[in-house]
């Protein structure tokens, strides 16, 4: 294993680490052999200004990143898609012209993929990552695509990093493991020398990066954009999906028995919904603010590992997005889908943001790759639903061209459906935004402070959630096996939280505490709790959408299962019944009752809660199953509420559950069904 050591360099003028060179034969350069002289920091105009067509360092090093994978993508791999549409809450044309946002009740229909990051097509859904949520709107004037994460911010502030920030993530290359995950050497080793990406490491770290399912979790555009008015006025917008159903994620040992019991975890729960009718929903809501506050602003909005706090600036909600179709066939649909966030409408525009100048830059790149041709466009799902015309041709499996004699303008030729023009009136436009300044490679020094977030981040979370950022920290940099990476994580964690990096270092065993990581600016500890940021501190207090895993054994009290059932029905929730054989079970009453899962393949990490109605003798028997004591034992250790009926007892007494029992253990009768899924609403008994 090679050696890990402390590598020298300077900070630059944003806090970022330019390593130099000690020998000649250490200098980087391009694939053309051309000495490279910063590769932190894209070319721009001005220390603020828009990126540059000419970087070829930028070009070269994303168009070999992009063209690396063939056929699935390079990142986002693992995906799963549905189609819906989006309903306008009102009329937004006072800051912007895009269409879909003119009227209330005016629908546009949309295709949303939702996706992991780091693993490959193969991976299981519930790795610890960020989840990829991109939408594609159909709208009157072109496909708008926002293509964003579950998670507001990002590890980088210049896209030149990406090709590094993923390299570190996937398997490391010469043993082409571990995958899915980034409990590995070469992520953290990124991450250490990195410390723009401590603020996202924080948010990686928590239960934002093991979703429960993609219908109970956020989506955000990530960037800064800009709405435009009819009349040019612009303004900043960020773009938030809240779920209508709330949010909720699994603890980790969870995560890790559901993905063996069942790695499609995600992709089940997402068709299982729309085709029982349930549709998903998320609210749009967005966070409009003038140049005035951006400049007032403690950090720059302009920055991608920032964030804004709702509290500062409100979300607003603007409309509804549904979910109630699934695609006709996954690969047609969810693999051919090319997402590009150069996909803009009139009424839309970006910002200067050096990672989304460099995205736009390379999306189209390696979807021309992927797809193998610039007519992507001409497949269904990417195609806009709106009219489209225009004077490109042929290439690699064109499905139509220009029809007649004209494929170029100006012309002559009579004008027609057939001859486009531009259209100066309604045509897209950029902001007329003034750019000036020296051609360089340059990180703002507004980009500089990389520790202040992270700490509001984890201030603002509860206890039990800064638990579970403890234990993942640990879980993550025990698999590391170079102990001065390990070190330099928790010598940033010191800027971030003290009894953060305290908790960790003693779980790791390190010997002595490493110094503080030089700061590029001193972390403000004054920026206050940002209650928004917390899973638990938004409980949505219900149990609708959720599943609960009934162990049913014969002789079961129908009266108390037709109860729950009932409750359940009238929650909006769904149940499965996990029988000792798949034919099901008879109820004392003497009716069969059909199972759905066997007790062998339906453990309790894939029910958002349990209960436990048997027979005495058939709680015997199941004391007599591993799996039936997992289900419980699991379902005690994982916190989630358990319903049982007093002759399950022998079931709790096998496991040594009997003395532990608390008020998360609700005793189940024929007229306490609807108390049950009462207490079911809180999804976990944290208490225990």
């Amino acid at each position: 294993m090679a050696e890990s050591f402390e590598y020298k360099g300077n900070k630059g003028s944003g806090g970022e680490l330019h390593q130099k060179p000690e020998a000649d034969d250490q200098v980087m350069t391009t694939a053309q052999g051309c000495p490279v002289s910063d590769d932190q920091n894209s070319l721009r105009a001005g220390e603020r200004g828009p990126g540059l067509i000419e970087d070829h360092v930028l070009r070269e090093k994303l168009f070999h990143f992009d063209h690396e994978r063939i056929p699935e993508r390079v990142v986002h791999a693992r995906g799963y898609g549905a189609h819906g549409h989006f309903e306008s809450y009102g009329n937004l044309s006072d800051v912007t012209s895009a269409d879909l946002f003119q009227k209330k009740g005016q629908k546009t229909p949309v295709f949303v993929r939702f996706s992991t990051v780091a693993g490959n097509k193969g991976s299981p859904d519930v790795a610890r990552d960020v989840r990829g949520f991109a939408v594609k709107f159909y709208t009157n004037e072109g496909n708008w695509d926002l293509v964003g994460n579950n998670i507001p911010v990002f590890f980088i502030q210049d896209a030149i990093k990406f090709p590094d920030l993923i390299h570190s993530a996937k398997q490391e290359p010469d043993r082409g493991f571990p995958q899915a995950q980034t409990a590995h050497d070469n992520f953290w080793d990124f991450i250490s020398l990195t410390p723009e990406s401590m603020h996202m490491i924080m948010w990686a770290m928590s239960d934002r990066a093991i979703p429960r399912s993609f219908r109970f979790m956020e989506g955000f555009g990530v960037h800064t954009f800009k709405f435009v008015n009819d009349k040019g006025d612009e303004k900043f917008v960020k773009f938030h999906w809240k779920p209508k159903l709330g949010m909720q994620s699994v603890v980790w040992n969870e995560a890790l028995k559901i993905n063996g019991a069942d790695p499609d975890f995600h992709r089940r729960d997402l068709w299982d919904a729309i085709e029982a009718g349930d549709y998903p929903e998320w609210e749009l809501g967005v966070q409009i603010f003038d140049r005035e506050f951006a400049d007032k602003f403690d950090f720059d909005v302009l920055d991608a590992t920032k964030l804004i706090p709702e509290e500062d600036v409100p979300v607003k909600l603007v409309g509804k997005m549904v979910l109630d179709k699934v695609v006709d066939n996954f690969f047609a649909e969810t693999e051919q889908v090319a997402f590009c966030t150069q996909n803009i409408v009139p009424g839309i525009d970006f910002t200067e943001d050096p990672l989304l100048q460099g995205r736009n830059f390379s999306y189209l790149d390696t979807q021309l790759k992927r797809l193998g041709s610039p007519n992507f466009t001409h497949l269904p799902i990417n195609a806009p639903k709106c009219p489209f015309r225009h004077l490109q041709q042929d290439g690699h499996m064109a499905m139509h061209n220009p029809k007649g004699r004209v494929n170029y303008e100006p012309n002559s030729w009579d004008r027609d459906e057939n001859n486009p023009r531009a259209c100066p009136d309604r045509g897209f436009e950029s902001t007329a935004e003034p750019v000036s300044g020296s051609k360089l490679r340059y990180r703002s020094e507004t980009f500089a402070d990389h520790y202040s977030q992270a700490a509001q981040f984890y201030r603002s979370q509860t206890d039990v959630e800064q638990m579970h950022i403890q234990n993942a920290f640990t879980f993550e940099l025990s698999k590391v096996e170079t102990l001065a990476i390990r070190e330099r994580v928790v010598s940033h964690l010191l800027n971030v939280d003290e009894t953060l990096a305290k908790t960790v270092a003693d779980n790791l065993g390190l010997q002595e505490m490493p110094e503080a990581a030089e700061a590029a600016m001193e972390t403000n500890t004054q920026l206050k709790v940002s209650d928004a940021l917390s899973i638990l501190k938004n409980a949505p207090n219900t149990f609708k959408g959720r599943k609960l895993g009934i162990l049913a054994t014969d002789g079961m009290e129908e009266d108390t299962f037709e109860a729950v059932k009932d409750a359940l029905e009238k929650e909006g929730a769904m149940y499965e019944v996990v029988a000792p054989t798949v034919n099901g079970v008879k109820t004392d009453k003497g009716n069969h009752v059909k199972g759905d899962q066997l007790v062998d393949g339906g453990p309790s990490v894939l029910y958002d809660a349990v209960a436990i109605i048997a027979s005495q003798d058939g709680a015997k028997r199941l004391a007599e199953i591993p799996e039936a004591k997992d289900f419980l034992m699991d379902a005690f250790a994982h916190k989630k509420f358990i319903g049982y009926t007093q002759s399950t007892m022998p079931l709790f007494e096998e496991t040594n559950l009997k003395s532990k029992m608390d008020k998360g253990c609700i005793e189940l009768t024929s007229t306490k069904g609807n108390d049950f899924i009462k207490e079911l609403r809180a999804l976990r008994f944290w208490k225990r």
